[in-house]
């Protein structure tokens, strides 16, 4: 069994040229926006491309998300990470949409860490 999960871990560890890009501070329009990117000159291998938004606190992850959803019709997820467990944090406002990626993204926390704790175990 400790040699199946090392194997599944390792399918899911990306190779060198896949690995995730973190940069900023950068500001919403230059984190996602090329357009913005080409007339402010900035120089960051995310500018504009940016997948993932990271806040620095739960008031303004609250802000971002309710502007992407309520302004540009977004999908989103919300957890929050940190804790012993992903904490899953929707609105009463959020869609269902919403909801089921919270779940699933929290899901995939969860697994991901109960696989990681399996493998430094064995």
């Amino acid at each position: 069994m400790a040699r199946v999960r090392r194997q599944r871990a390792t399918r899911l560890t990306p190779a060198a040229s896949q690995r995730p890009i973190l940069d900023g501070p950068l500001a919403l329009d230059n984190a996602i926006s090329l357009e913005s990117v080409a007339i402010t000159k900035i120089k960051s291998p995310v500018a504009g491309r940016a997948n993932v938004l990271v806040v620095p606190d739960l008031a303004a992850g609250n802000m971002l998300a309710k502007s992407l959803s309520f302004l540009a019709g977004a999908d989103a997820a919300g957890i929050v990470l940190g804790a012993k467990v992903p904490i899953i944090l929707t609105s009463h406002a959020d869609s269902l949409m919403t909801r089921l990626a919270s779940s699933a993204v929290a899901v995939m926390v969860a697994a991901a860490r109960h696989e990681s704790a399996g493998m430094a175990v064995n």
